[in-house]
């Protein structure tokens, strides 16, 4: 007969060090509350998680920098006041009529009630109330915004490319200013933006800015904005757009109108000529082999208009559509080998050699 042997149940040493990655859970306390005690908590802990402002969370539209971003967050906090007003009497009856009305042991059979007119057109008005509330702002806030532009207002066009973005600012002299992925603009001036795409559609988006507005090939969407402070505002493609879709992100800066007239005098201005012989060197293989995608003006490369403009590229911050750091090693490391970075993006691994590499990178690099 064979005995029966019982399982050993380990236990740990309390000096003995805890296993990696075993620290106490945040949660640990609030495991031991009752059910409906951790159900009212959690909520506040998710809140208080979401807490942070533009430092942690810089996309955030919480701290709008806009009219337009203005008036959204102020409807959006009618909705939350709204309905965390109608959670709490919503919750305060329940909590009533379930402390009320409980079960009792020896209590009689309460009456039974089949129907009561009142209570359903109040819970039928009621609702309709609030959406009527909530939507008289809604409607006046979609009109407002599209409204005509001001006639002394910035016009850019934004022009969406798989994975990039271009922008261009007709001036008054029939001459375009061409940039990419970081777009300029003066304070307390209204932007407005005509939104279009160069093959599938896009979604413009820059949060402490405004609302999402789509780019679709062969249609211009429009957004009027007037920023209100100065500084540096990220944004994305919110469309789904394909494979490098989460990789397609741009910078807004917001300058004093002094600082954008001086920004916009340079970009004007053809590329710099370089005198150096090494830079020399390094123009002529920029354009011998970037020429066939991409502008440079006041040089050869005049033709190609598949990639970005890159006639005052080291004055961006940022290459690859925002996801990279614009220096020198970035650059190499982009130009030998730009799949690596952005899977799908059109800019074929030329095959360069790094002495090759090395002479545009100088090159590139003093196009300010």
């Amino acid at each position: 007969m064979k005995s029966r042997v019982e399982p050993t149940r380990l236990r740990r040493s309390p000096n003995a060090e805890a296993p990696r990655g075993s620290g106490r859970s945040p949660f640990r306390k609030i495991r031991r509350l009752p059910g409906a005690w951790r159900l009212s908590v959690l909520p506040l802990l998710l809140l208080a998680g979401a807490c942070g402002g533009v430092d942690r969370f810089p996309m955030t539209w919480t701290e709008p920098r806009s009219d337009f971003a203005r008036e959204l967050w102020g409807l959006q906090q009618l909705t939350n006041y709204l309905g965390v007003g109608v959670g709490i009497l919503v919750f305060g009856i329940l909590a009533y009529i379930v402390v009320r009305f409980r079960w009792r042991p020896g209590a009689p059979e309460p009456s039974q009630v089949h129907g009561n007119t009142r209570m359903e057109l109040a819970w039928m008005l009621a609702p309709a109330l609030l959406l009527a509330v909530i939507a008289v702002p809604t409607v006046r806030i979609i009109f407002s915004t599209q409204e005509d532009p001001p006639p002394d207002a910035l016009t850019i066009d934004v022009i969406a490319h798989q994975w990039w973005w271009e922008f261009r600012y007709p001036m008054a002299e029939g001459d375009t200013v061409i940039t990419a992925n970081e777009v300029h603009i003066p304070v307390g001036r209204t932007v407005h933006l005509r939104l279009t795409s160069a093959d599938v559609v896009h979604n413009f988006w820059v949060p402490q800015m405004g609302g999402k507005r789509y780019n679709i090939p062969n249609r211009i969407n429009h957004i009027i904005f007037t920023p209100e402070e100065t500084g540096v505002y990220l944004g994305q493609c919110a469309e789904f757009c394909g494979e490098s879709h989460a990789l397609m992100k741009k910078r807004m800066f917001v300058h004093t109108p002094e600082g954008f007239d001086e920004w916009l005098r340079n970009e004007a201005s053809p590329a710099v000529e370089p005198t150096d012989s090494a830079l020399i060197i390094g123009q002529q293989l920029t354009i011998q082999n970037c020429a066939a995608c991409h502008i440079i003006e006041g040089t050869d490369a005049q033709f190609g208009r598949a990639g970005p403009y890159l006639t005052h590229f080291a004055r961006r911050r940022t290459l690859a559509a925002g996801i990279l750091d614009n220096n020198a090693q970035n650059l190499a490391d982009w130009i030998r080998d730009p799949q690596a970075f952005k899977p799908g993006a059109l800019m074929p691994n030329l095959g360069l050699s790094e002495d090759e590499i090395g002479y545009i990178v100088a090159y590139l690099q003093t196009l300010y």
